[in-house]
């Protein structure tokens, strides 16, 4: 620092202590966090919540939408069985299965993409869940337990489309019901 910079900066300092308004010394000072500081972080912990509550709302009607689908799927497929249609059958049945492959992932894989970018990124909805084993990561809805049934569930309907059968479609389908009552909350 050169002897004008030097002076410059003295300068400055004797001028900011004497200008210093009379009303600030060591009493008026208060230990506390400015109100304004405080309502601004409270304003943004609002936001942040509203945002993880929005996601869980989001995500439940990305499920729900797709059992609707699941839905619709198997009572086409049963349609089909009892009206002989043995190819409209097999194509209902392995959309079925898609469908519920899609409920045990929590989504398609575009979904699957925007998870993996908010895990990477530090956002686990689920976090204590997911050090406890309950959810995988970034999963907001559906536990392993849930994820691994419905998987199984998706396989066997799968398997299911080479020779639909109306009965053990059945069978499958209501295994799948009993997992979306559960993370729907709905009573059983």
């Amino acid at each position: 620092m050169n002897k004008v910079t030097r002076h410059f900066v003295l300068a400055c300092f004797i001028l900011t202590a004497f200008w210093m308004p009379a009303t600030i010394n060591a009493q008026s000072i208060s230990p506390s966090t400015p109100e304004e500081l405080v309502a601004t972080y409270d304003a943004l912990a609002n936001a942040i919540l509203a945002t993880k509550k929005a996601e869980k709302n989001l995500v439940r009607s990305i499920l729900s939408t797709t059992y609707g689908h699941a839905t619709a799927m198997q009572a086409r497929a049963e349609r089909a069985l009892e009206a002989g249609e043995q190819q409209q059958a097999q194509a209902a049945v392995e959309a079925l299965a898609g469908h519920v492959a899609q409920l045990g992932n929590e989504g398609d894989n575009a979904v699957a993409g925007i998870r993996k970018r908010l895990v990477e990124g530090g956002h686990h909805h689920n976090s204590a869940g997911e050090n406890q084993g309950v959810f995988d990561p970034g999963f907001v809805i559906v536990t392993r337990s849930a994820k691994q049934k419905l998987l199984t569930s998706s396989r066997n309907i799968a398997q299911l489309s080479r020779n639909p059968d109306k009965d053990a479609l059945a069978r499958e389908w209501t295994n799948v019901k009993v997992v979306w009552k559960e993370l729907s909350g709905q009573k059983k």
